[in-house]
């Protein structure tokens, strides 16, 4: 949303991100000082300036910027932090089906001096969701669908009146683009009236020329807007654009954004291309260096790639993109170069869908995922690039550069022995086969090069095409090197097969994760993504077996959405892996290795492992946390003088409980517990309580059957974790 945000004469971006972590509404100060608008200015790092809008947009009204969301009008926002805010209509909602994007702007439609409502709707009705391709990859659903509809005010802009919502239409039918319209009326020909130019879920732009007059708006047949004679794109995708004169020179401009929270200039050349008004391609506006940033989900590498004796960063992002991002000091932390996007075979690296290569449909056509590995794959001395994306086909890279000058060939394959006679197996929603010995998996899970079995010879880990975590081991053979089916050897605690997603299609893959020795017993560990990242911990007792026990998060800020992607770090050098987590706003989160080993008590009914908790007992005043001088309140009469986990607010604990007999497990964790996996625990009714951080939050008592000799992990997960309960006279 560009707008003069502190009065000094200039446009500043105000930018809404609705997603974790990075979840707000930020101003991007323009650092100009005379008031002179530069049409490239390098913006001051983001400043939050209130918490997130859903479907912000921007309407100019007599020159004065005015924000809306659906159904309310923010008002007096700027240095208020939108807290103040007014009903416009009755309902959010003016659509008969349920939409994703609902985008209400101002405008005074007809000129007759009072202001309209338009909104633009996202509907996926037709589109469903995914899973929808025939086998010659053709989408069977209908596709996304983007109205625009006109609430005419037949009162006063002080006094509306509007009346029922009617689509707004052009040659005679409703305008309809591809999802998200993020409708501008403005008058980008020059002629007198407002045209309409729309955005969609996509990459593009759709005009609407004005064939009628200011007063009597008729719209013409939709055209693309073009830039030399070709269809203009931005570089991703949901993208949102705002008409406004940027460069002050007369003509309407569009400041647009993407998924991924970069934001453009589109400028108005003030030349029509026949009926279509001249725009120039988009240039990606600048900002000072700041926080590290690729992109959105983040899926980072820390190695050595320019061979100086420090860590870098080798990233994948949504956009399909990978880049180096290179450690310029080898300092605690270090300071880092902007990334830089890497090419192969001499050009871009970049993983798209297209039109049907993601399951969910041909509306994410530009996005890639990029999840990677860096390492030695051909075992010639130089780090090469293992690389899974979207589409579920590994390929590698080969480096064929010179020794500390990496340069990547074109992708190639990695291919798999399969047994003389079978097919290369595939998911069973991929409408497309493997070709020929390719390995094709599960989407947007990482593809882990380890030597796992200690034998010289770099391996690959990582999902197989339902979803377990497989070995596929490298052997030697017949002068080259092969890689074996995979083999579901990696085990959970209980002695069972990995599956780290059992979920399909859309829902399926998603998984992103490192190995490293994390609790520094020799014997290598998982770190896998959740809402921040997991530790399954190595709990063999064999050095042919890989078991590993999830001992919950390591870091208890919540960094996903969708998902993130950790791997380790040693900036230190004190030899212990600490973890550097790439998570869903494209940014980089660390945390150092802090791990100490379980305690162990027994009582008559249960062992109970734990780390980093203290003994507390649970009344009414009783300290709650020990970290906090918060204490507990309302503590049913049946809970008073038991004992519980008490945990360090907001840092990560582990608590695991191994029954003796048949019995019930009892604990409590925050109400609102949105992102914590409480699978087999029920809530017990009546039965909370809180502490004093205000009355906020009110603790939930969950209660669990356990068999003889089953093992648990008490969820944690939120800031308050997860407590185990145990009577006074614990069995």
């Amino acid at each position: 949303m560009p707008m003069d945000w502190d009065g000094d004469g200039d446009y500043d971006l105000v930018v809404s991100c609705p997603d974790v972590p990075f979840r707000g509404t930020y101003l991007f100060e323009n650092p100009s000082t005379d008031g002179k608008q530069l049409k490239f200015p390098v913006f001051k790092p983001p400043v939050s300036v209130g918490p997130r809008l859903s479907n912000a947009t921007l309407s100019y009204v007599d020159g004065v910027p005015r924000v809306l969301s659906p159904g309310i009008e923010h008002l007096e926002f700027l240095g208020n932090e939108f807290e103040k805010q007014k009903k416009i209509l009755d309902k959010s909602n003016i659509h008969p089906n349920k939409v994703r994007a609902n985008q209400w702007r101002y405008v005074d439609y007809d000129a007759d001096g009072a202001l309209d409502l338009i909104v633009g709707v996202g509907d996926w009705t037709e589109y469903g969701w995914d899973n929808a391709y025939n086998k010659n990859g053709q989408w069977q659903r209908g596709p996304l669908r983007g109205y625009v509809y006109l609430l005419q005010n037949r009162g006063s802009t002080e006094q509306p009146d509007y009346a029922d919502p009617v689509k707004v239409t052009a040659d005679g039918k409703p305008v309809d683009v591809y999802g998200m319209p993020s409708p501008n009326f403005a008058d980008f020909d020059g002629d007198g009236d407002l045209d309409l130019l729309c955005g969609e879920f996509l990459d593009g732009f759709s005009y609407f020329q004005n064939t009628g007059t200011r007063t009597e708006p008729r719209y013409a047949m939709a055209g693309r807007l073009l830039h030399n004679g070709q269809t203009l794109h931005m570089d991703l995708q949901m993208i949102v654009p705002t008409a406004i004169d940027w460069d002050r020179d007369g003509d309407v401009d569009l400041v647009c954004g993407d998924e991924d929270g970069r934001v453009a200039l589109i400028e108005n050349t003030g030349r029509m291309a026949g009926r279509i008004p001249g725009f120039l391609a988009p240039v990606y506006f600048q900002q000072q260096a700041d926080l590290v940033k690729f992109g959105a989900l983040v899926t980072p590498v820390s190695v050595d790639w320019d061979g100086d004796g420090d860590e870098d960063l080798i990233c994948g992002n949504s956009a399909g993109y990978v880049a180096l991002i290179e450690n310029l000091d080898g300092g605690v932390p270090p300071r880092w170069a902007p990334p830089v996007r890497l090419q192969a075979g001499g050009e871009a690296l970049r993983i798209q869908a297209g039109d049907n290569g993601s399951i969910q449909g041909p509306c994410e056509a530009k996005w890639g995922y990029t999840t990677l590995s860096v390492a030695d794959w051909d075992h010639d001395g130089r780090l090469d690039l293992v690389v899974n994306s979207i589409w579920g086909k590994v390929v590698w890279f080969r480096n064929v550069g010179k020794k500390n000058q990496p340069e990547l060939a074109a992708a190639a394959p990695v291919e798999v022995d399969w047994p003389a006679g079978t097919k290369a197996p595939k998911p069973a929603w991929n409408w497309w086969d493997p070709q020929g010995s390719q390995l094709v998996t599960q989407w947007r899970t990482t593809p882990a090069v380890i030597d796992l079995d200690q034998d010289g010879l770099n391996d690959l880990v990582m999902l197989d095409h339902e979803g377990y975590l497989a070995f596929f081991r490298r052997a030697r053979g017949n002068g080259r090197l092969l890689l074996a089916p995979g083999r579901r050897v990696l085990f959970d605690a209980a002695g069972k097969p990995l599956r780290l997603n059992q979920r399909e299609a859309g829902k399926s893959g998603r998984r992103k994760f490192c190995f490293a020795d994390w609790d520094g017993d020799g014997k290598i560990d998982l770190l896998v993504n959740t809402r921040s990242v997991n530790l399954l911990r190595n709990v063999s007792t064999k050095p042919d077996q890989w078991r590993f026990s999830d001992e919950g998060p390591l870091d208890e800020r919540h960094l996903a959405g969708h998902t993130t992607s950790p791997t380790v770090v040693d900036w230190d050098h004190d030899g212990r892996p600490d973890l550097l987590t790439g998570a869903e706003d494209g940014h980089f989160y660390y945390q150092p290795n802090t791990w100490q080993a379980a305690t162990q008590q027994e009582t008559a009914a249960l062992v109970i492992e734990s780390r980093h908790t203290e003994d507390g007992l649970l009344g009414n005043g009783e300290r709650a946390y020990s970290n906090r001088d918060y204490t507990w309140f309302d503590v049913p009469a049946s809970l008073q003088d038991w004992r519980f986990t008490r945990t360090f607010g907001g840092e990560a604990a582990f608590v695991a409980v191994r029954a003796k007999r048949r019995m019930i497990v009892t604990m409590a964790t925050s109400a609102g517990h949105a992102g914590v996996d409480l699978s087999g625990w029920k809530p017990a009714k009546g039965k909370t309580f809180g502490y004093t951080d205000g009355g906020r939050t009110r603790m939930q008592v969950f209660v669990r059957e356990l068999k003889a000799g089953q093992r648990v992990v008490i969820p944690q997960g939120t800031w308050t974790g997860g407590l185990l309960l145990l009577p006074p006279t614990a069995e």
